[in-house]
């Protein structure tokens, strides 16, 4: 093998090549620190250059376009067309917010619609501001198939939000994008002084990118909040109201879960008792699906929502596009504002069907609203008002008095014929009906004055817990009279009754007990007859409920009831000790014996049939 020698001129040439090498570094180096920073700063931002080395600001918008387009291509393959949206700056977690004096609302870009609507007027029991969304307790979503198979949900897409003014009315337009002229829109506008916002649905250039030929949903839900001291009383008037067919209305509500359906909708009302979100339409919903859920399993637990409401309404593209006029309201169940409005949402207050509603709206409503305009403490109107219904209704009181008393002076005569007769029921029945007719007297007369009250006493019973007037409004010991009134606070809970002690409904079951002493105590029968129900049972079982029942209403009932119970118990001892006198009526009844009484055809009608059941009696008794 032949060996390698040290080659020189390799060597050499190593050397030059490095002091070359380290000659250019030298001057490179040199030449870097007498450039003029200024000068190089001028150099990076001068526009339009186009060498091939990009300056830094011009590399991060090439990044950035590229990776806005990388972010649209992959929002185009989850929503086609409706990528557009998810690529522009509003896709983002951002909120407006709009008010007035009355109502402020937050319209989240995701989703756009109200994600908070607060009352700014108005607190609840524990002094915390009205919020009828919050949190997250409302959603509001339309679901729809586009012409490339997709299923999209608007609360999962982004709009973009418009902030415009006209006069003093807020306008906030939010779009959800296909692109910068085809577009899905909510429409918001907000005016001065009103709960009433006008909001509108509408689509431009989606003709071709929704499906007709599949169904479009709008979706509406809502968790109520608790507002009132009582989860169990705010439950019992919390709600879901609807109307159809031009005027109809229907209510869920009462159950753990309801469901219905119905056809040609107009509005749909979420009322939270004092509280109610409602949506309105110009053009009626096609059809309507409603659900109510009760959230409220435990009164000591669950203390947030009272119900879980929801509404699927069918939506119909016109031409191609979607067009709906509609209207939101957020604000309190008054039936004053309600209805201004004119759109029948007076049935949102539940102030009874057919002839108690009518005395509700046209008599006690504008009558108290009268009296609490003019006198200085809401308490006082109800008493006031108390003792007007019941002067008007003392000739009625009168009547039943009266007619108890005669009852009362014939009790002798009749008992001697329940003797006589005590073996022949049929025979003593005849002959009891001669003496009612004889002496002008009969049992029911004093049943007919008390059925003529009812429709008063239960109108006053839809009254009360309907008037949003008495709303946090105190009188004596009570701090609010549309809640239950405490003058003492239980360790413990007792069943139908609550953890507290409330003294109006105390002093209403006195009041009942001692009226019902006067009345059914002065015709109770000596004898408990057989078959007959127990009247003293009755007695003390009638404001033993009343004691129950009301300890969780409002106080303002129970002083209705207290303070028309005490009157009706004055009214009647006037009756009794100053207009009746027993001799005179016992006097006129004996005179009215001796006259020839001509009966009525239903008395003579009676009268015939049983002597008929007599006669047929006896002949079976000879066979």
């Amino acid at each position: 093998m032949e060996e390698k020698k040290f080659d020189v001129q390799s060597l050499i040439g190593f050397i030059l090549i490095g002091g070359i090498l380290i000659w250019m570094l030298y001057t490179n180096s040199a030449s870097e620190e007498v450039v003029d920073p200024q000068q190089e700063t001028e150099q990076v931002e001068v526009p339009g250059n186009t060498d091939s080395n990009q300056p830094p600001q011009q590399e991060q918008d090439l990044q950035s376009q590229g990776a806005d387009s990388t972010a649209l291509a992959q929002a185009r393959e989850r929503l086609g067309a409706f990528g557009y949206s998810a690529s522009l700056p509003s896709a983002t977690e951002n909120t407006t917010t709009i008010s007035n004096d009355v109502l402020e609302l937050k319209i989240d870009n995701k989703g756009g619609y109200i994600s908070e609507a607060r009352l700014t007027n108005y607190k609840t029991f524990d002094s915390i501001p009205v919020y009828l969304i919050k949190d997250g307790n409302a959603s509001f979503n339309i679901n729809f198939t586009t012409t490339d198979g997709r299923t999209l949900d608007t609360e999962n897409l982004y709009f973009e939000p418009e902030v415009t003014q006209n006069g003093d009315n807020h306008i906030i337009s939010m779009k959800l994008k296909v692109s910068e002229n085809e577009f899905l829109e909510y429409r918001y506008v907000l005016k001065p002084g009103e709960y009433m916002l006008d909001f509108s649905i509408r689509s431009q250039g989606l003709n071709d990118v929704i499906n007709s030929s599949r169904d479009i949903n709008l979706n509406w839900e809502l968790k109520g909040y608790r507002h009132a001291k009582s989860i169990s009383y705010e439950n019992r008037y919390t709600e879901l109201i609807y109307e159809y067919d031009e005027g109809d209305d229907d209510y869920l509500g009462s159950g753990d879960f309801e469901e219905q359906e119905d056809e040609n909708i107009t509005y749909v009302a979420f009322k939270q008792h004092f509280f109610t979100s409602i949506l309105l339409t110009d053009n009626p919903f096609e059809r309507g699906k409603f659900t109510s859920e009760n959230l409220v399993q435990d009164e000591e637990v669950d203390t947030v929502y009272t119900k879980k409401f929801a509404a699927q309404l069918a939506l119909e593209l016109q031409g191609g596009e979607l067009n709906y006029n509609m209207d939101w309201y957020y604000g309190p169940t008054d039936y004053k504002i309600l209805n201004d409005y004119d759109r029948n949402l007076d049935e949102v207050v539940p102030l009874g069907w057919g002839i108690f509603g009518w005395i509700n709206k046209y008599v006690f409503i504008p009558f108290f609203a009268f009296l609490s305009g003019v006198l200085p403490s809401y308490g006082i109107a109800i008493i006031v008002m108390t003792i007007v219904v019941r002067i008007v209704l003392s000739p009625v009181t009168y009547k039943s008095y009266l007619s108890q008393a005669k009852m009362k002076v014939l009790r002798p005569e009749i008992n001697e014929l329940n003797e006589k007769y005590k073996d022949n029921a049929m025979k003593k029945q005849q002959e009891t009906m001669k003496l009612y007719s004889k002496a002008g007297a009969s049992p029911m007369s004093g049943c007919l004055p008390a059925l003529m009250q009812i429709p008063v006493f239960y109108a006053l019973f839809q009254f009360f817990p309907s008037a949003f007037q008495l709303r946090q409004k105190g009188f004596l010991w009570a701090d609010d009279l549309s809640s239950y009134d405490t003058i003492a606070e239980l360790p413990f809970t007792i069943p139908f009754y609550g953890d507290h002690v409330s003294l109006f409904p105390i002093l209403a079951s006195i009041a009942i007990f001692i009226y019902m002493m006067m009345t059914t105590g002065q015709s109770m029968q000596q004898t408990q007859q057989p078959g007959m129900p127990n009247m003293k049972f009755i007695m003390y079982l009638s404001p033993l409920m009343m004691l129950f029942f009301f300890n969780n209403y409002a106080s303002g009932l129970s002083l209705y009831y207290f303070t028309s119970n005490l009157i009706t118990i004055g009214i009647m001892l006037v009756i009794k000790y100053v207009i009746i006198d027993e001799d005179k009526i016992h006097a006129k009844i004996q005179e009215n014996k001796k006259k020839p009484k001509k009966q009525n055809k239903f008395t003579r009608k009676m009268q015939e049939m049983m002597e008929q059941a007599e006669q047929q009696k006896n002949q079976q008794k000879k066979k």
